[in-house]
Parts: C-alpha cells; structure tokens; sequence
C-alpha cells in the first residue's frame, strides 16, 4: 500500500449520486467484485470454523475436562475470549451511536461494517458462557428467572446474572439498530436488481420501504430513539463485565478502577478491528474514496487516546498493589513481572503500551502497512491483558498451598481460533451479501460536501468582486 496524504473531505474523487450506488451496490448484486482475496478469506474461515465445531462437539461429550480448567484456575480460556469479544464488539455501537448523536458525519463509512462486527464479536462471546458449563441443557437456565416451582431461584445478587441481561439486551438492541439502518439500503437494491429471487428477499427485507416522507420520519425516529438506547449499553455492558472481577476479593480484581479501564480497553480493542476490516476492504475493492485517510488518522488518534487510558490502568494496578501493602497483591504483581508467566505480561505492556506510541507521529497514522501491524498487535496485546487478569491472578491467591499452573489444552487453542474462524465466516458473508457501506447517509453526505463547495465558491466570488 502506498502512503497517501492526509484530505480535508470526507469523499473524495468526482462522485456522484449514482456512482455512490454503483460502487457499494455492485459489491451484492456483481459477484464478479468478489475476487481471489475473498474466496482465500472465506476458506480459511470456514477452515477454522469446521475446527470449532469438531471442538465444541468433543467438549459437549466428554465435558469441561477436556480444557485445561483446574483449581484454583476456573475461568480460564473461556472467559477470556468471552471478554475479549464484548469487547471487540464494542466500537460498531460507539461509531454507529455515540457518533451519531453528536453529529460526527466521518463516521458515515465505516458505521455498516462496524455494527456488523459487533454483532458477530457478541455471537462469538455469547457461546462460551454457556459452554462453560458443560452441560449447557441441564445448566443454562440458572441464568433464566424461571418460575420458583423448584425451590430455587437465580441469585440476583451476582455480576453473573447481570452479565446475562447486558449482553442480552446489548444483543437484541444491536440487532434492531444494524437492521433499521439498512431498510434504506435494502430498497435501493431491490430496486436496483435484476435477479428475481433478489429482488423478493431484498423486497421483503425492506419492509414495503418506498422512500416517502413519512417512512423517513418514521426511520429517522426510530433510528435516534434506538441510537439513544445504544449509547449508556456501550458503557454498561463491559462496565458490568468487569463487575465481574471487581467484585470479587480475589488479588488483583478487586479494584475500583476496572470499568473505565474495561471501557477504555473495549473502545482501544474494537477500533483496532474495525481497521484491521477496513483496511483490506478499502484496498480490495476500490473503497478509498469512501474510507478516507481522515478516517484512519481520527481513528488511529481515538486508538491512541483510549491506549493510554489503558497503559495508564496497568500502572494503577502496580500502584494499586504496593501501595496497599497487601502481602497477596505484591507477591501478584511481582509473580507477574518474574514468575513463569512472565512473558506473556511484558508481551502485553509492548503491545498494548509501547508499539502504539507509534501513532503519536502523523506520517506514521497515514502509513498504512503500519497501521495495520500496530492494530494486529493491539489485538493479540488484548488478548494477552485478559490472561493477565483472569488466569494470572487465579493461579497466585491467598492461600499458596492452593497455587497450581494452568495450562490450555489443543481444545482450548481449538475453540479460540474456531470462534475466530466463525467471526471472519460471517464478516465474509455479510460483505457479500448487504452493503459494507451506508449508500444513503453517504449520498447525504455528499449533498452536503458539494452545498459546502458551492458555498465557498459563492464567497470567494463575491469577495473577488468587491
């Protein structure tokens, strides 16, 4: 990829309405788009996917033994990729909402795919939760307020149960917000389609939509409403969460200062994926005209700010254990910066702290080789924090007779890479299937580039004028 420089547009190029169209609209309705790059993706997708699978079905036989889970480590792999995929699914709700009803029109073309990954990252966690039980049909419903015909009933006291109805309700309202913001979309390629079976499921998609004043009144109604309900779930999902740690007296969780730090960790992972999407897309299919540099350089300045309120957070927690003078907490610490584990804690400070200092410098953000390596390393810096906080501070408690190793077993790796696999799957097929982009908010956004032209010249003219 070549660098480019920095636009003051947010679509450049000689664009019109219907080249607007056009280019994200044959993305569906010409296969021919759809080149080697996306056949490899889908493979190797549905490669890993096949290992999930097979994963899962093992574990649904032999039960939870066949991870590497022990005592005192019972959460391990499983809730941390949990964590790390609400997290992840973070930044589709931010661009979507919180940018939405603060007026921010950058957010115009990348808004589609990033709610995409939301729901998929959600799809991807909501599965282990349930696998972490073992047997999910004869334990799920502990999480259900089902009626007290048992002599039981769930304890609603626990950040567990609060997990549910977060994610839940983050779930559903994500779904209805992706879904509302589409029907605009959907129209214009049932109109535009020349297949018939297209033309039915888009038509049927679009909910009768024929683009009257009254349905967008009625859209743009909806739409702010569910932006609305959207925007405290970004903040209470993850917060509840890490109520999930901070909660407990366990070395290390027990701090105040987890939500915004899982907050800021979530918004730091999400914006690493949605570049880490975005990238390739851009290049593959000629969308550079849409996903500008101005994208990437805010973006990268957001993944900035939001890593070093997360740097920031992983001196707190030395702070935090020093400063105590709890014998549990220095030895924790100290077990993270010497112990076994080690590497996998310095490996995190590199990732997550040092390499993305690398987007202080403006040549560096408009780099996009770069750029794409700094986010690949946030990710695996991402990861690498949840086993730090979960795994870590389970195998060093209070009790040291109690410390034992953990150790992932290949099911564990299996079911990683599976739901990893099943992310890309569906993020493949989505970008095959419905529009990446947001035809309809960039034709507006265009309307209103071109009036801000007009405007300019009209000045300039008057004042050469006078």
């Amino acid at each position: 990829m070549a660098k480019e420089t920095l636009n003051e547009d947010l679509i450049t190029g000689q664009q019109t309405y219907v080249s607007l169209d056009n280019t994200i609209g044959s993305m569906v309705l010409d296969g021919k788009r759809h080149k080697k790059n996306w056949y490899v993706m889908l493979g190797i997708a549905f490669m890993l996917l096949n290992g999930f699978m097979l994963a899962v079905g093992w574990l649904l036989y032999q039960g939870v033994g066949v991870w590497g889970n022990n005592v005192p480590t019972g959460w391990a792999f499983d809730i941390i990729n949990f964590v790390w995929w609400i997290g992840i699914g973070h930044a589709g709700t931010l661009i979507s909402a919180i940018l939405l009803l603060v007026r921010q029109q950058w957010r115009n073309s990348i808004n589609r795919f990033a709610e995409a990954m939301t729901l998929f990252a959600v799809l991807c966690a909501a599965q282990y939760p349930l696998l972490h039980t073992g047997r999910p049909w004869v334990a799920a419903y502990w999480l259900m307020p089902y009626p007290n015909i048992m002599g039981l009933w769930p304890q609603f006291r626990s950040p567990l149960i609060w997990d549910v109805f977060a994610v839940t309700t983050y779930a559903l309202v994500s779904i209805l917000f992706w879904f509302v913001g589409l029907i605009p979309d959907l129209a214009t390629l049932r109109d535009k389609s020349t297949n018939k079976i297209g033309q039915k499921i888009f038509g049927f998609l679009s909910l009768g939509w024929r683009g009257s004043m009254k349905h967008w009144h009625r859209y743009e109604q909806a739409y702010l409403l569910l932006a609305g309900l959207s925007t405290p779930l970004v903040l209470s999902v993850h917060t509840i969460v890490s109520y999930d740690f901070a909660m407990s007296i366990v070395p290390g969780w027990n701090v105040t200062v987890f939500p915004p730090y899982f907050v800021a960790g979530a918004v730091f992972a999400g914006f690493a994926m949605v570049l880490l999407i975005g990238l390739p897309l851009r290049a593959w299919y000629g969308l550079k005209d849409m996903i500008t540099m101005k994208h990437i350089d805010w973006m990268c300045k957001i993944m900035l700010a939001t890593g070093l309120i997360v740097f920031y957070g992983y001196f707190l927690e030395v702070f935090y254990a020093y400063y105590s003078a709890n014998p549990a907490e220095i030895s924790l610490a100290e077990w993270r910066f010497y112990g076994p584990y080690s590497p996998a804690y310095w490996a995190l400070i590199i990732c997550n702290g040092i390499i993305p200092q690398l987007l202080w410098v403006p040549k560096f953000r408009r780099n996009l080789p770069l750029v794409f390596i700094v986010c690949l390393f946030i990710s695996v810096g991402m990861w690498l924090e949840r086993f730090v906080i979960i795994p870590m501070s389970l195998m060093k408690n209070y009790l040291p007779a109690s410390d034992r190793f953990y150790y992932p077993t290949i099911v564990d790796f299996t079911m990683f890479f599976g739901t990893i696999g099943l992310f890309f799957f569906m993020m493949w097929l989505f970008i095959r299937f419905l529009p990446v982009i947001n035809m309809f908010e960039m034709k507006d956004l265009l309307f209103k580039q071109n009036l801000k032209k007009e405007k300019e010249a009209e000045e300039k003219q008057e004042a050469g004028v006078h």
